[in-house]
C-alpha cells in the first residue's frame, strides 16, 4: 500500500452563504490516479479550488493534509512550492509574457533552476510528447491559443514541474478526439516521468480511457456516495449518475 500523500476529513465548505462541499472525505495514495466524478453542480470544482487555496472558498470545517502537513494553513503560492498543480476548466490569457518566461519562472519557485540552454531542451523534449511546435515557447502565455491549444500548454506545464499531486479539473472539456488523444497522452507521460498522483475531476470518461486508474469517487451534492475501481467509470459512461442521485 503507498504512503499517503492527501488527507480529506470531514471537510464543509462554502461559497458566500451556500454550502457546496458538505463533510467530503477522501485519501490518495503517493503515485495513485484518483477520478472525481459527477454530475454538475455536484462540487467537483470546488474540491479542487478548495485544495488549492482559492481566496473565494471558504472552508468551515474538516481538515486537509499534504504530506503530512496542514494545507489550511499554507497560501497558495506556498501550496505550490509544496509540490501541488492544478489545470483550469478555462485557462487565462497572460498578455506581456511567454510560455518559456511563465514556465521557466514556475520552475525555478518551485526548487527547480535550470540554465536557459537545459530548460529550453528539457521544454522542447516535453513539447513533443504534446506534439506542439516549439515556437510556442515565445508566444505569450494563451493569448491567441485554441481551447485544445491551452490544455496542451498547462499538460506542458505539469511535465515540467513535476508536481506530487496534479488536480486536473475537467482538462478534457471542450476538446475533440484528437485534442483529447494528445492531452491524455501527456497526463500518461506524467504518471510514467514523475510517478506523481493525479486528482482527476470530470464528468466525461474520455481523458481516462487510456490511464491507469487506482479508484474512482463519484460526488453529488457535496459529498462522495460511492467509491470503486475503473470499471465504475464504465458503469457510470452507461448509465450516467441518476441512481446516485436519487440515493
Amino acid at each position: 500500500m503507498s504512503q499517503e500523500i492527501l488527507n480529506i476529513k470531514d471537510l464543509c465548505v462554502r461559497i458566500e452563504e451556500k454550502e457546496i462541499l458538505k463533510g467530503l472525505n477522501l485519501s490518495i495514495g503517493e503515485g495513485e490516479t484518483h477520478v472525481i466524478m459527477g454530475p454538475n453542480g455536484a462540487g467537483k470544482s470546488t474540491l479542487g479550488n478548495t485544495i488549492m487555496g482559492k481566496e473565494e472558498y471558504e472552508v468551515t470545517s474538516g481538515e486537509i493534509t499534504f504530506a503530512g502537513e496542514n494545507l489550511l494553513e499554507m497560501a497558495t503560492d506556498e501550496r505550490a512550492k509544496k509540490g501541488l498543480f492544478m489545470t483550469f476548466q478555462n485557462p487565462i490569457e497572460v498578455p506581456g509574457v511567454r510560455l518559456s518566461e511563465f514556465t521557466r519562472s514556475a520552475c525555478e519557485a518551485v526548487g527547480n533552476r535550470m540554465s536557459l540552454w537545459n530548460f529550453k531542451k528539457a521544454a522542447q523534449e516535453q513539447m513533443k510528447v504534446l506534439n506542439m511546435d516549439p515556437s510556442y515557447l515565445d508566444r505569450e502565455l494563451n493569448l491567441g491559443f485554441s481551447g485544445g491549444e491551452k490544455k496542451k500548454a498547462e499538460i506542458f506545464q505539469l511535465l515540467m514541474l513535476k508536481p506530487k499531486l496534479a488536480i486536473l479539473d475537467e482538462t478534457d472539456s471542450g476538446l475533440d478526439v484528437d485534442a483529447v488523444r494528445i492531452v491524455s497522452e501527456g497526463v500518461r507521460a506524467y504518471q510514467e516521468q514523475v510517478g506523481g498522483s493525479l486528482l482527476i475531476i470530470t464528468h466525461s470518461t474520455r481523458i481516462l480511457e487510456s490511464l491507469k486508474v487506482d479508484k474512482v469517487h463519484v460526488l453529488v451534492d457535496g459529498k462522495v456516495v460511492a467509491e470503486g475501481d475503473d470499471k465504475l467509470v464504465g458503469e457510470i459512461n452507461d448509465n450516467g449518475f441518476e441512481k446516485y442521485m436519487k440515493a
